[in-house]
């Protein structure tokens, strides 16, 4: 029914209506101009699909830091609103575990915002625990 794989990086652009969703307050030309230089630095998206329309996607890194080694950081996880709840979420974040176990990691890490109590509840139940706080100051 549902089908999950990378997006070739010429097809990445298919993935911008979705991201537009997700933030709605960032122009797409401003998505498309990140999304572009995301990819020049390893930035990599898997879609998930419902036949042949595209219905969620991740983006992820993959990085290694003192603390941790080598992971994985699913960034921009999106599923259209209405395809949530039917456990394509678990489904995509199993490929994604899957991807980078292959790619020899040996953990996973994200940022999810402060207000996302339901996304809280989701990486909670994917087995994340809260190990620290993620700050930003504006240039």
């Amino acid at each position: 029914m549902y089908s999950i794989k990378l997006i070739p990086k010429e097809h990445i652009k298919v993935v911008l209506p979705l991201l537009k969703e997700l933030n709605p307050k960032i122009t797409l030309v401003i998505l498309e101009k990140r999304l572009t230089e995301m990819i020049l630095s390893g930035y990599e998206c898997i879609g998930v699909y419902r036949k042949s329309k595209l219905i969620g996607v991740s983006g992820i890194w993959f990085l290694t830091k003192l603390y941790v080694g080598k992971h994985i950081e699913p960034d921009n996880v999106y599923i259209l609103p209405e395809y949530q709840g039917k456990g394509i979420g678990n489904l995509l974040m199993n490929w994604i575990f899957e991807y980078a176990k292959s790619k020899n990691c040996i953990a996973s890490e994200l940022n999810c915002y402060t207000g996302n109590e339901e996304g809280q509840k989701f990486w909670e139940k994917q087995g994340y625990d809260l190990i620290a706080y993620h700050y930003q100051k504006k240039l």
